[in-house]
């Protein structure tokens, strides 16, 4: 895709702005992933087929519900669909040419240019948790999370090398009125990172004061010719759309800013218990709501979202890390790039209540199905704790360092004269070590990925130092990035426009916590 023009329009500042500039921290974070592996591919020409002819059956004879939306329902009645009070069917074949409209791919811009990202082809983009209530760490235990953990994780995500995008709600700040904390969420992204950052959706003014606050950070002008907001619209699974969601896209669509179009689906309660049933429903779904954003607005940078998991059926809790859900991931990247959009799904999903064993199985085998899967945004890639429930500092250090295995995994194999190592090979000979070799020498900075976090010593060394785990060794380095965090510089004109405009909106409206 052709991108819009990047200028952005001067902001002022003067003699500040260009001393912030020259004294800003610089805090390394690699590029988003580019992959050189190639997508594992679950479903034969036949499934694929079946599938998509099934979901097009769903959107023509059952429909779907867009509830509360009468403006909605009359854009679907003009566009050729059958409404039928708040169901809509849609003729078999209108939603996929609408969808046409979409982006294959599309930028995100962020603050700091160096750390903008690439949203679609072959590349993937890693953010953190997003939207627990709770909050634990070894100190504080399990606790409604406040806007002063919500800081802290923005600052760990900003110091995390391998994390490419700020989120948005990292945690729900449980301390701050429910119609203003998303004003202090966004000031966080905005100030205390300069990575790409998500809107807030629970409402479709906040969702303007997203994009809003967005015109005083990077311009007017550049928001509404560039994309600088991803924003999460989840499906009220089985195939119901409800207003406020809709009232989000429909501001970040005219705005020109990104959507995630996601299915929320714990398979057995909202879809089949079958992989097949279950893609179906997801890509009628998926369908009708990227469909619905080009009504909006044709062009409308969007994300194939699906968020699936299984369910214990004896509990009725969520599993993660299962067989099913990695058919499902797999299976719904071919449907997304069949359709010609970008992917979401996967993450460091766990079910576990500590960030122990069962959590870095299940962690493991969630992330790595979402690299082979081809998915291009990967939400909740660190932190995410008790099915989501809750977002854990310990699990964000340990989940963030492992991104970097993502990141190697992604290269592939080097096949170069350096890489084939016949100089080496000749140098050392029958019998030698490769130890002092030359090729060992130029290569071994380089040569293989290094936790910033785990323990490789010896047992002596270790006893000696406390015979610390990994959940004592990733407290430590949640102190240690905390206590040298220094917040990027952004102009004083612009901050003190932020915060102007925060103090105005949360002036204008009584506390309301429900």
């Amino acid at each position: 895709m052709a991108e819009a023009n990047t200028q952005r329009r001067g902001r002022g500042g003067g003699g500040a702005a260009r001393r912030a500039e020259r004294t800003a921290v610089r805090i390394e974070t690699a590029k988003y992933i580019e992959r050189n592996i190639p997508n594992f591919e679950i479903l034969n020409d036949e499934a694929l087929e079946i599938i998509e002819a099934n979901a097009e059956t769903i959107l023509e004879e059952v429909g779907v519900n867009f509830i509360e939306n009468p403006g909605a329902l009359e854009l679907w009645r003009n566009a050729g669909a059958d409404v039928d009070g708040e169901r809509v069917r849609i003729p078999r074949g209108l939603a996929r040419k609408l969808c046409a409209t979409a982006p294959s791919q599309f930028t995100q811009h962020a603050r700091n240019p160096e750390k903008s990202v690439v949203i679609g082809g072959r590349n993937l983009v890693l953010a953190p948790v997003y939207g627990p209530p709770f909050v634990r760490d070894v100190q504080g235990g399990r606790r409604y999370a406040t806007m002063e953990d919500f800081n802290k994780f923005v600052k760990l995500a900003y110091m995390s090398k391998w994390l490419h995008h700020s989120g948005g709600t990292v945690c729900e700040p449980t301390d701050i009125p429910v119609n203003k904390r998303h004003l202090d969420m966004l000031m966080a992204h905005m100030t205390l990172s300069d990575k790409p950052f998500m809107g807030s959706v629970t409402d479709p003014s906040r969702a303007q004061d997203s994009v809003d606050m967005c015109g005083i950070l990077f311009g007017k002008d550049f928001v509404q010719e560039n994309t600088v907001m991803t924003s999460l619209i989840n499906i009220n699974s089985p195939m119901t759309f409800d207003d406020v969601m809709m009232g989000a896209l429909e501001v970040y669509a005219k705005n020109n800013q990104a959507a995630i179009i996601s299915p929320f689906i714990v398979g057995g309660a909202m879809a089949p218990v079958s992989v097949a049933g279950t893609l179906t429903q997801v890509l009628a779904e998926v369908l009708s709501g990227i469909a619905y954003s080009q009504l909006i607005r044709p062009g409308a940078p969007v994300i194939f979202g699906a968020f699936v998991t299984s369910i214990d059926m004896n509990s009725g809790a969520p599993t993660f890390g299962t067989p099913e859900a990695a058919h499902i991931t797999y299976g719904a990247g071919q449907l997304a790039r069949r359709l010609g959009v970008p992917y979401r799904s996967a993450g460091s999903f766990c079910g576990s209540k500590l960030p122990d064993a069962q959590a870095a199985y299940e962690t493991s085998n969630s992330l790595n199905m979402g690299l082979l899967a081809g998915v291009n945004f990967m939400l909740h890639a660190c932190g995410w704790l008790e099915g989501g429930l809750v977002a854990d500092f310990e699990k964000f250090v340990m989940d963030a360092d492992q991104l970097g295995v993502l990141h190697g995994l992604a290269r592939g194999v080097a096949y170069d004269e350096n890489a084939q190592a016949m100089d080496a090979i000749r140098e050392v000979g029958p019998g030698g070590h490769y130890l002092g070799c030359a090729h060992t020498q130029a290569n071994f900075k380089e040569a293989f990925w290094k936790t910033e976090l785990l323990d490789y010593k010896p047992f002596e060394t270790w006893e000696d130092e406390g015979s610390r785990d990994t959940r004592t060794l990733a407290a430590r380095r949640v102190e240690h990035l905390l206590a040298n965090y220094q917040q990027p510089q952004l102009d004083p004109e612009i901050a003190a426009a932020l915060a102007a405009y925060v103090a105005e909106k949360k002036a204008s409206m009584p506390d309301a916590f429900m």
